[in-house]
């Protein structure tokens, strides 16, 4: 009988996980207790969870009561989605989290599908979670076809708000499907097919849906037919794997069930891809797609939400079983502010979602131009056994060449891996480090919990038993998604510095200049201005941040105190960053109109323009603060100075013609780096000399003709290089080499 069987899988599962916790370390009284009578080889852990949801409430709580009866210390928090738990399919996380990527991507393209009507084919039913949530998500929603493991369903013109209605109702009949879709709803031409019929009749609004010919199709073909639908979103809330690439076999999939419908990634015609389901398409479908025009991420980033949620929900309950230890507070009431905190929990976990797809589209704007960059980070993991490229569909040599040739870099769902591995890089280097230990970044484990925890707890955080591990998260979180995959690498690679130097002048370098503040204020015009313009901001203030971050390593590596360097540069360079554009030279002032208006005419107010469009020319701020200190001279002074001086010796021209050059390998890039970064050193050093062996006036235009008159033969020996330069066709690394080397030579002073 059902209840026989329900009975034995009760007992198996209960079994399985005794199994695990007789392996596993424990905690008692805070302090940890091995298994009896196992041999250890590595060190304590006694951190073991399930992870579940709703879907599987009854499993939770069985999980949960096995703890218990184990006596083991995570109680309740051992499987999430419990009783006492949050429930994924009420919430709809794993949905909305695959909802962030649908929105961006279509933002991508200039629609907002809240506000516009859009056409969508799924793979799924209403009563699944995914697929049901993910399908109530807009009401502008025209579900044109989809189909599950027993039926298919076609409606070609739908209503959206009649059949978001029919959804719902759908939605919320315990275990519907598509038969029980109302019939008198679907759009002429439509209907429900059962996949066990042998062929289907093809109406004339289906066939022109789906643009075939032909009068009668079996149900894998029309299929087939359905996922290659010209429509604006393939939503997958299914189990299987439907799309994979044309250089891989059906028997590589390993999905012989829907052998007979999968299609390739290259014959898609939807716009948009929305993994809610896992496996639905091939890691080499996903690129082959998305190298054909179309936007997808990848199913662990699209449907990430879930197990975000389940790890918050651990770590609430962690946090509040100390409390509940310490007699502050009953189990009840511990239960009943689980369940006030619903929403801001789901917010926190989107937020990382919206962040993650944000990241990845970022990098994927500028892939082209940073190709080798990120073939050198491949190499690195590889290299030291912590990535294989081939078991993640990652290009080889050749194909990073070709893509070169073709001036195309990674593909979102490659980059998507990429920064995966970054974060796990990172994080592994950060949880080994000093930092999540600093008591000046405890905001950062106040930061993952929700805002009435924070404020009540906040003592009780400091005592967490994962504490670490969430700052380092957080803190990983926060740098890769704002600075790319490989940063810390890159960094280290140009400049040289630990992990440790690098998150600590990161964070610095982010305060001084605000950029989270900017950040958000960008993400805030989401359907105001075009995403390619906030992407162009991004990019900007990620840029400043990677330059700063360099700078600060090369010049305080050794005295690093995030407090102490905010203390120092902040205030001059909100005085520097408020006298923007006056003191700049002219091309560079009206370089920075340019951009201000450009932004402003794309909707972007006037003050973020300002803001972000300054974060070039900010980009000097720490030299010149710098340099007015130690040569005791008002900031507007050494600004304008500075600037005029780049504008005189050609700075800003070499720097443009350095970015220019062709790179063809990573040592090129790297070259072109360390050639930018010695001309800034020229340019603060001359800016020092000047202010040293100059009287002090007022006038920058003054104090150059004095320092240039004084170093007449140097001056005219670098500007006649320069004018020779300027007067070639072509110019090349090695030239700009010696001109760089020259320019070091009115570093002289007098």
């Amino acid at each position: 009988s059902r209840d026989t069987l329900m009975q034995e899988v009760v007992h198996c599962y209960q079994t399985l996980l005794r199994g695990l916790l007789d392996l596993t370390d424990n905690l008692v009284n805070g302090e940890v207790v091995p298994p009896s009578q196992v041999v250890r080889h590595d060190g304590d852990d006694p951190y073991l969870v399930i992870a579940a949801d709703k879907g599987t409430a009854s499993f939770s709580d069985i999980a949960n009561a096995v703890a218990l009866e184990y006596g083991y210390w995570l109680g309740d928090a051992f499987a999430s989605g419990g009783s006492a738990g949050y429930d994924h399919k009420k919430m709809g996380i794993t949905a909305r989290g695959a909802w962030e990527s649908v929105k961006r991507n279509f933002r991508e393209l200039g629609v907002d599908i809240q506000s516009s009507d859009f056409r969508v084919v799924g793979i799924g039913d209403m009563s699944g979670d995914v697929f049901g949530n993910g399908m109530l998500l807009s009401r502008h929603i025209k579900l044109v076809g989809a189909f599950n493991h027993r039926h298919i369903f076609l409606d070609p013109e739908p209503d959206p708000e009649t059949s978001f209605e029919e959804r719902r109702r759908l939605f919320g009949l315990p275990r519907s499907s598509w038969k029980d879709y109302d019939r008198a709803l679907i759009s002429s031409g439509g209907g429900v097919y059962a996949r066990s019929l042998k062929s289907i009749v093809l109406t004339d609004q289906v066939k022109a849906m789906l643009g075939l010919n032909v009068d009668r199709i079996t149900p894998n073909e029309l299929i087939s037919a359905l996922l290659r639908a010209p429509v604006d979103l393939l939503w997958n809330g299914g189990i299987g794997t439907y799309v994979k690439s044309a250089r891989e076999s059906h028997a590589e999939v390993r999905d012989k069930a829907n052998d007979g419908l999968r299609v390739n990634g290259g014959e898609l015609r939807c716009k948009v891809v929305g993994e809610g389901g896992n496996l639905g398409f091939t890691q080499l479908g996903r690129v082959e797609y998305a190298l054909r025009g179309g936007l997808l991420y990848t199913d662990a980033i699209d449907n990430s939400a879930g197990v975000d949620c389940s790890d918050h929900e651990v770590n609430i309950k962690i946090l509040l079983g100390q409390v509940v230890a310490a007699e502050e507070m009953t189990v009840k009431q511990r239960d009943r502010l689980l369940e006030q905190m619903t929403d801001e929990v789901a917010q926190l976990v989107l937020a990382d979602n919206y962040a993650q797809t944000q990241a990845i589209s970022m990098v994927a704007s500028e892939a082209p131009g940073r190709l080798y960059e990120h073939a050198r980070f491949i190499e690195y993991l590889e290299q030291r056994g912590l990535l294989n490229r081939k078991l993640e569909y990652l290009p080889d040599d050749k194909a990073i060449a070709e893509r070169g040739g073709q001036k195309r870099g990674l593909t979102k769902p490659e980059i998507a891996v990429l920064h995966a591995y970054s974060k796990m890089n990172y994080y592994d280097a950060l949880i080994q480090s000093g930092i999540p230990d600093d008591e000046y970044l405890q905001p950062e484990l106040q930061n993952y919990f929700p805002r009435r925890l924070s404020r009540r707890y906040r003592r009780q955080m400091a005592d967490h038993r994962l504490r670490r591990e969430i700052i380092a998260t957080h803190l990983t979180n926060n740098i890769v998604d704002h600075v790319g995959p490989g940063f810390g690498f890159r960094v280290r690679e140009l400049v040289g510095a630990n992990i440790a130097g690098v998150t600590r002048a990161y964070l610095a370098a982010s305060r001084i200049f605000g950029t989270d503040h900017l950040w958000h204020q960008v993400e805030a015009l989401d359907n105001r201005v075009p995403a390619a313009v906030q992407l162009e901001m991004m990019r900007l203030l990620s840029r400043l941040l990677e330059h700063s971050v360099m700078w600060i390593l090369r010049y305080y590596q050794n005295d690093l105190v995030v407090r102490d360097l905010v203390e120092r540069f902040q205030q001059g360079v909100d005085g520097l960053a408020a006298l923007m554009p006056r003191p700049l030279a002219a091309k560079e002032r009206l370089a920075l109109k340019r951009r201000v208006k450009a932004f402003g005419n794309a909707g972007v107010p006037r003050e973020l323009a300002q803001a972000v469009g300054a974060m070039v020319p900010l980009a000097a701020a720490m030299d010149i603060v710098d340099v007015a200190r130690e040569a005791e001279r008002p900031v507007d002074i050494v600004t304008s100075l500075y600037f005029n001086l780049g504008a005189v010796l050609d700075f800003h021209w070499l720097r443009g013609e350095i970015d220019r050059i062709n790179v063809q390998t990573h040592w090129h890039d790297l070259a072109k780096a360390r050639l930018k970064a010695l001309l800034d050193d020229h340019q603060r050093e001359i800016t020092a000399q000047v202010l040293k062996h100059t009287r002090p006036y007022k006038v920058a235009r003054r104090m150059i003709e004095q320092w240039r008159d004084a170093n007449r033969f140097a001056f005219d020996r670098y500007t006649q290089m320069i004018t020779e330069l300027k007067a070639r066709t072509s110019v090349d690394f090695a030239m700009l080499s010696v001109v760089v080397a020259t320019a070091d030579s009115l570093r002289g002073g007098r």
